[in-house]
């Protein structure tokens, strides 16, 4: 039987990341659920992939600092715009933050291809369970044993469950005693309170504001939704958010109280957004609808809100609508230079699999090809 050096089980953009940098020396070859690579990079973005953002660093991750610090410093932003440039892809910017395909994610999908031609592939398989046996790991699929000198889990979280999403990455880490945090929806919409349902009826409207989640401060555009609140606002408030209180400005670039100074305008003309959205956030702040001239202190009080409406979301859409997981192997549990495990010898965890979830905007990408690297890098030193 055909004894590997490496086992990548995923095909994403972790897993494709780390076999492109392997040394070609080595015997490598990538299992997947899916018949065909790259699934989820291939839909990202609508189909133009937000490779990664302008600023990339530790604050745009919810995980510890330091390791996502370390990882980030060994591939970093200029690293992966450098690799792809040299593969002949030039990504164009997009709101002056985004980092996206220019015509297609097939351009940043067919660098893989390319680069991973030497590697074995086994599509539409199902990974059962890793074992450990001296050297050698034994990966059982629903169609066959494979045996490896070294395993590489980026097999992803649990949200995209139509492209073969799964927990199998951390039953395999607690398998071997290894530390985990259950995966949790993130980077998804918010459900509401009765209180709030007034959101629910702006359905389809969005506008510009900033959310506030404890120290975090996030300006980006809010979706209002049949369930509550989405856009891209939102999606990123939700990685930081698990309880409590979160505020919306809703004017986040006005001074409610500078607009309605010397105006002889209804309030909800004066506001500067759709007047249906005026009308429901006047309704919920409890404030008339009257001419700015009448007025009152007491009045001014409840319209100051408009810049912190504070509540309690309910909850989230789910894992059906989770744009990723959070959630994972703990950091601390492997070695930030290699990504292996620190209990574990040659068993190494990549991408989504970890706990470390980015904010939206290519922060995740950027982290599955960064920790991607990371380990090809560890295995290629740690040859013997």
């Amino acid at each position: 039987m055909k004894i590997y050096d490496v086992l990548i089980l995923g095909a994403g953009a972790s897993g494709l990341m780390c076999a492109s940098h392997l040394d070609k020396k080595l015997s490598v070859a990538i299992v997947d659920v899916n018949g065909k690579i790259a699934q989820k990079l291939k839909i990202s973005g609508g189909s133009k992939c937000n490779i990664t953002n302008v600023e990339v660093s530790q604050n745009n991750y919810d995980g510890d600092s330091e390791f996502i610090s370390a990882v980030l410093d060994n591939f970093s932003k200029e690293d992966l715009l450098n690799y792809l440039y040299i593969n002949g892809v030039e990504p164009v910017i997009r709101k002056n933050r985004y980092y996206f395909c220019k015509d297609s994610s097939e351009e940043i999908i067919n660098i893989f291809r390319k680069n991973i031609s030497h590697v074995e592939m086994f599509l539409n398989r199902d990974i059962v369970e890793v074992k450990k046996s001296d050297d050698f790991f034994e990966v059982k699929t629903l169609k066959e044993v494979l045996i490896a000198k070294r395993v590489v889990v980026a097999t992803g979280g649990k949200s995209y469950k139509e492209l073969g999403a799964s927990d199998i990455g951390l039953v395999i880490a607690k398998s071997f005693g290894i530390k985990v945090k259950e995966f949790t929806p993130a980077l998804v919409g918010l459900t509401v309170q009765k209180e709030q349902f007034w959101m629910k009826e702006l359905s389809g409207l969005s506008c510009l504001v900033t959310v506030k989640v404890d120290d975090k401060i996030l300006k980006e555009e809010l979706l209002f939704a049949h369930k509550g609140i989405s856009g891209p606002a939102v999606l990123s408030a939700s990685l930081y958010w698990q309880k409590g209180n979160i505020a919306i400005d809703f004017l986040p670039e006005c001074n409610i109280l500078e607009l309605i100074k010397d105006s002889k305008k209804l309030l909800s003309s004066v506001i500067p957004l759709p007047k249906r959205l005026s009308k429901a956030i006047l309704e919920a702040l409890q404030v008339e609808d009257i001419e700015c001239k009448k007025i009152s202190n007491d009045i001014k009080e409840k319209l100051v809100r408009i810049h912190a409406y504070e509540f309690a979301p309910a909850g989230n859409f789910g894992f059906s609508k989770a744009e990723v997981s959070r959630g994972g192997v703990i950091t601390n549990e492997l070695n930030p230079y290699t990504m292996e495990a620190l209990d574990v010898k040659n068993l190494y965890f990549i991408g989504e699999v970890v706990d470390v979830t980015g904010e939206l905007g290519g922060y995740n990408f950027q982290w599955a090809f960064s920790s991607g690297y990371v380990c090809a890098k560890g295995i290629n030193g740690g040859q013997s």
